[in-house]
């Protein structure tokens, strides 16, 4: 490790996982590179929900303020209409920290605020349209990254953020394990009159399950179906798909038309699955490149940042250090696989419970864990806990650098 003292953090990709890495990181004083190959963070797959965990990260940080300055919804509960009753599943606020709700903030923007933060460390760099195509290597240990362009970059440690597709865990040979996901998600835009509150939702009844997201002039929306069943839905034309989720979710029916064709429907391949090693000499995988998460209860998002507060934990100090991370790296999966297994296989229960149920029977029964949440509110808060702070949460302990001071002028 020695000759490669003094060489940066590169980080491959510029979602959650890969700025929050990169603002942890810099704020330690190692140099950093984040690497993202989109030109801007506006990605419509990306969801909105910064939850009670993530919030109370900020709030630890000194940056809570300043992210909730940021144009964003309160979400204090979490309702489904459920066969036709409107239900509510989950009460954020008895949860103990200063956020007891879910922020509904576009990811773009929160996106560009971690980037912000980050850009005050000198320490931290941000290249956009730089496309991460492979890995360098020398004698069984990864030196850094290739890009599309050519250029190589040379890296005392690669952190792989570079999503569910990641080219790096590929391109590294790290085992996967594919837990098998259900499900698809056809994502569109329905427009609407912006209101007071926020009205995001989910709907399940007549053998569909819709999820209604609140971006002020539009809902973006999420038609759930089964894996692999986007030819039999267009075969059935686009004035059937209008028609079904109008009768799923009412709220739509008014403002569905604006769906002209398939052009306005874009597939989302959901994925389920995770690696059962996530490191090797000279890389760290973490977010969604470690362990792909379905979108049931909007956690994948949180999860990756808990990686990257885990890592620069771990890891952060040695770096600064200019000490070799190799030893530490397996400490980071450690750490995090725990939470990663209990939710992951809370989700495919919920795959088969809830959604295949939902999807099987045109006429559902709301479920009995459903009807106990509403007979005895107070057990609201469970499921609140358990989506909003998760398994093993993390707490900032990474290392600050110290500023150095400023010039004192002399007076004459």
């Amino acid at each position: 490790m020695a000759e490669e003292a003094g060489l940066p953090l590169v980080v491959v990709g510029g979602g959650p996982a890969g700025m929050m890495t990169g603002l942890l990181f810099a704020r330690a004083g190692v140099r950093t590179i984040v690497l993202e190959k989109h030109a801007d963070f506006l990605r419509d797959f990306r969801g909105d929900t910064v939850h009670p965990s993530t919030l109370d990260l900020f709030d630890e940080l000194g940056l809570l303020d300043a992210l909730l300055a940021r144009p964003h919804d309160k979400a204090p509960t979490i309702d489904a209409v459920i066969a036709g009753r409107r239900c509510r599943i989950a009460d954020f606020s008895h949860l103990p920290g200063q956020a007891r709700f879910i922020a509904m903030m576009p990811q773009w923007d929160f996106l560009d605020f971690v980037a912000g933060q980050a850009r005050s460390c000198p320490a931290f760099s941000l290249r956009m349209n730089a496309d991460v195509t492979g890995l360098t290597e020398r004698d069984g240990r990864i030196t850094g990254v290739r890009l599309a362009s050519g250029e190589t970059i040379a890296a005392a440690l690669v952190i792989a953020a570079d999503g569910r597709g990641s080219i790096l865990r590929e391109a590294a040979g790290l085992p996967l394990k594919d837990l098998g996901a259900p499900i698809d998600v056809l994502w569109f835009r329905v427009p609407k009159a912006r209101t007071p509150d926020n009205r995001t939702q989910g709907y399940i009844g007549g053998g569909e399950m819709i999820v209604t997201i609140d971006r002020h002039d539009y809902f973006q929306c999420a038609r759930v179906i089964a894996k692999g069943a986007l030819e039999a839905v267009r075969a059935a034309g686009i004035e059937a798909f209008r028609a079904d989720v109008a009768a799923a979710a009412p709220d739509l029916a008014q403002a569905i038309g604006s769906i002209s064709g398939w052009n306005d429907v874009k597939l989302l391949s959901v994925s389920l699955d995770r690696l059962t090693r996530w490191h090797r000499p000279g890389l760290l995988a973490i977010g969604d490149a470690a362990h792909a998460m379905s979108p049931v209860g909007g956690v994948g998002i949180n999860l990756a940042i808990q990686d990257a507060v885990a890592a620069a934990n771990i890891l952060a100090g040695p770096l600064a250090r200019m000490a070799d991370p190799d030893p530490l790296l397996y400490r980071v999966q450690r750490r995090r696989m725990l939470p990663v297994r209990v939710i992951q296989t809370l989700q495919r229960i919920i795959h088969r419970t809830v959604i295949g149920a939902a999807m099987r029977n045109r006429t559902p029964k709301i479920p009995a864990i459903i009807r106990l949440l509403q007979i005895f509110p107070p057990l609201q808060a469970l499921p609140a806990r358990l989506l909003g702070l998760g398994i093993r949460r993390e707490h900032i302990a990474s290392p600050r650098a110290a500023r150095k001071p400023a010039l004192q002028r002399r007076d004459a």
